[in-house]
């Protein structure tokens, strides 16, 4: 399916819902974006005069902007307010009593200093679907800063990461937002669904640290369930062999054997059946067990060929391989695919504003995608603020609740 197969008659699942974003860098504004690639109106609040704090992250920088920000900010609308003047507040609180959901990453309890707290905010919007995004919770870590960085380092992530009796590694993205980003997404649209049962929204709140923990998987069950605190192991897998890079004729190839049929065809296509039926090899507890054996005999063969010539052969066999690309040369090989990955942006006046990896989910009956580039500081304040000005007329959903 390609973006030419939209059909723009097909509404979005999320048209008519109202997003104020108040979050800023990576884990809140990827939340937000999520939610306005599926259709709904995204009003990202932003400092007068600096904006969004990924504004200035750069290089490397487009044509536009820092690429940074512009990851994670396309389809939404800016609004310059500020929220140390009283006129600023109430602007932001109308957009919040208007909004059907509102993320924000101020520090616990920032913007219930303000009123704009979901306790204040849900008398007058009881169906407020309210996400707040903190590094660390608002218990005993609320006043800790929440860095991607730091959370990998706390939360075990980098003890896992890099080469064994190596310096621990952080993950080559900003993993733990991401993963977050995408919990927060997951929470409001449960919320939004549950309203249309209760009448009534919610207060959800995430941090950097649980979501990295709830991503760690059978690392941190290995440990809650055997006692064993993993290590670090460069590439290979604590509980699958072979699982990991093997040396080829000129670059590593990835190698992943999840069951003892793909081991016999990885053996079979080497050169060396012997290899399956030998005690030592024949199921994958004994390759875990005789891993450091194993591994060498592996790169012997393999050392026979590039890695290209092995993955070709190997996916034929049905055995999974690749060798290790570039960014540039991962998106050749999803377009190779037909997936798709790239969207082509457009700017106010329907100009091309570049490229972008668009929403990974692919719908049928298709969706047209929302192809609005990210929008420079304060490009919609006008129009914002003078529709914040008017009348706000009864809402209502589906279940005939009325929000405002």
């Amino acid at each position: 399916m390609t973006s030419s197969d939209t059909t723009p008659e097909v509404q979005r699942p999320l048209e008519g819902i109202l997003v104020a974003d108040f979050s800023r860098v990576l884990a809140g504004p990827l939340c937000t974006m999520t939610l306005a690639d599926l259709g709904a109106r995204v009003i990202k609040v932003e400092r007068p005069g600096t904006g969004d704090d990924t504004r200035s992250w750069g290089p490397p920088f487009s044509g536009t902007g820092a690429t940074y920000f512009e990851a994670v900010n396309r389809n939404k609308e800016s609004v310059c307010l500020d929220l140390a003047d009283a006129q600023g507040i109430q602007l932001a609180r109308e957009l919040a009593l208007r909004a059907d959901v509102l993320v924000e990453n101020f520090k616990p309890g920032g913007l219930g200093k303000l009123g704009l707290g979901y306790a204040d905010l849900s008398k007058a919007n009881p169906g407020l679907v309210y996400a707040s995004i903190s590094g660390f919770g608002d218990g005993g870590g609320r006043d800790l800063p929440g860095y991607d960085f730091v959370v990998q380092a706390l939360g075990g992530l980098m003890s896992v990461t890099g080469e064994p009796g190596g310096t621990p590694m952080k993950a080559g993205v900003a993993l733990v937002d991401v993963l977050t980003a995408k919990d927060a997404a997951t929470a409001v649209l449960a919320a939004l669904l549950s309203r249309r049962v209760t009448g009534r929204g919610t207060h959800v709140r995430l941090n950097l640290l649980s979501s990295l923990q709830g991503a760690l998987a059978n690392q941190a069950q290995a440990f809650l369930g055997a006692g064993v605190v993993p290590a670090r192991m460069g590439n290979a897998h604590p509980s699958i062999v072979p699982y990991q890079l093997l040396d080829c004729a000129d670059v590593p190839l990835a190698v992943a054997c999840g069951n003892d049929p793909q081991f016999a065809r990885l053996a079979r296509e080497l050169g060396a059946p012997g290899l399956a039926q030998d005690e030592r090899f024949a199921t994958n507890s004994a390759r875990v067990q005789h891993r450091e054996e194993l591994i060498p005999l592996l790169e012997k063969y393999l050392a026979a060929a590039p890695a290209a010539h092995w993955q070709e052969r190997l996916n034929r066999a049905g055995v999974p391989a690749g060798k290790v690309a570039g960014i540039d040369e991962g998106i050749a090989y999803a377009e190779s695919l037909g997936l798709d990955p790239v969207l082509e942006l457009t700017d106010a006046d329907g100009a091309p504003a570049g490229r972008q990896i668009r929403h990974p989910a692919q719908w049928e009956p298709a969706l047209a995608p929302r192809t609005d580039a990210p929008p420079r500081l304060g490009q919609h304040t006008e129009d914002v603020l003078k529709w914040l000005q008017e009348p706000a007329p009864g809402r209502t959903d589906t279940r005939g609740y009325l929000w405002r």
